[in-house]
């Protein structure tokens, strides 16, 4: 295909591709998008049709996505509108529905009860980013029109802003490590970056590559690694973490398995003694 393009980012394959990219990339067939919603805490996205692949990232409850394709197989091909990724998703994991969202899940994690009562069996949990449509309040409870109650104050109006990127991603240790993760419950070095800066207002990209490239001015450093500040971004071939002050490093990391706060040189030691190269830039928001 020509020009050349990113499908990570760039809905198109050679038998089908976006309507608006008619002309521009040559396909068999071009489709128009078709609006859905994750019905799911969170759904997986991969770059081919199969639960055996590792995953590219995660969709959470109530992102948009244009879904181009749905097969036979139960796979939805599509673009979330949310940060351009594209790539397969289960289709049972979304449904269509046009109505905005009107409030979004600034806690780590919430519970969805039956009802509005806290002792009720919880029906499923949302994470930090997704959105939600609120029809009522009862109490300390938001009614939402998916069914199902969360509690008022975990919920953020959509243009809220948290003041602290760090102090966001800090919420997040001791989290597990997953590839490809972005809640409480599993999430890389990058979902850790893209979801603490969205939650305070900062579009970031997905991967540490567009993310690196894009993000910030570059900071000068050398081997003694000082005068960093908290919220500077520290990025290695394929993998980024964030200053939690002039000394430590916040990352979601396959070492520890976790989210951790450690010394930055201590990391970048260890990931050097491993072969994975050095720090290739810090840039400053």
């Amino acid at each position: 295909m020509t020009p050349p393009f990113d499908r990570r980012f760039t809905p198109a394959r050679p038998d089908l591709a976006a309507e608006r990219l008619r002309g521009v990339i040559e396909a068999a067939r071009y489709a128009s998008p078709r609006l859905m919603r994750v019905a799911e805490p969170w759904a997986p996205l991969s770059r081919e049709p199969a639960r055996d692949i590792p995953i590219d990232t995660q969709a959470l409850f109530g992102e948009a996505v244009d879904v181009y394709e749905i097969d036979d197989e139960g796979w939805a091909w599509g673009q979330l509108r949310r940060d351009g990724y594209v790539g397969y998703l289960p289709a049972e994991a979304l449904r269509e529905d046009r109505a905005a969202p009107n409030w979004r899940v600034g806690a780590p994690r919430t519970f969805v009860y039956p009802g509005p009562n806290i002792k009720l069996p919880p029906m499923m949990a949302l994470p930090m980013g997704a959105d939600v449509f609120v029809v009522s309040e009862q109490g300390d409870f938001a009614a939402l029109k998916t069914a199902g109650y969360v509690w008022r104050a975990h919920l953020t109006a959509l243009d809220a802003r948290e003041p602290d990127f760090v102090a966001v991603a800090e919420r997040f240790l001791s989290a597990p490590y997953l590839w490809g993760g972005k809640t409480v419950d599993g999430i890389d070095c990058s979902g850790l970056v893209q979801t603490s800066l969205a939650a305070c207002g900062v579009f970031a990209p997905r991967d540490t590559d567009v993310m690196e490239a894009g993000l910030g001015a570059p900071v000068a450093f050398d081997a003694s690694l000082s005068g960093l500040r908290r919220g500077d971004l520290v990025f290695w071939k394929g993998h980024v973490g964030i200053m939690r002050d002039e000394r430590d490093l916040l990352h979601a990391n396959g070492h520890h398995m976790l989210t951790v706060a450690e010394p930055l040189r201590m990391a970048r030691d260890r990931i050097l003694a491993r072969g994975a190269g050095d720090i290739t830039s810090i840039k400053r928001l």
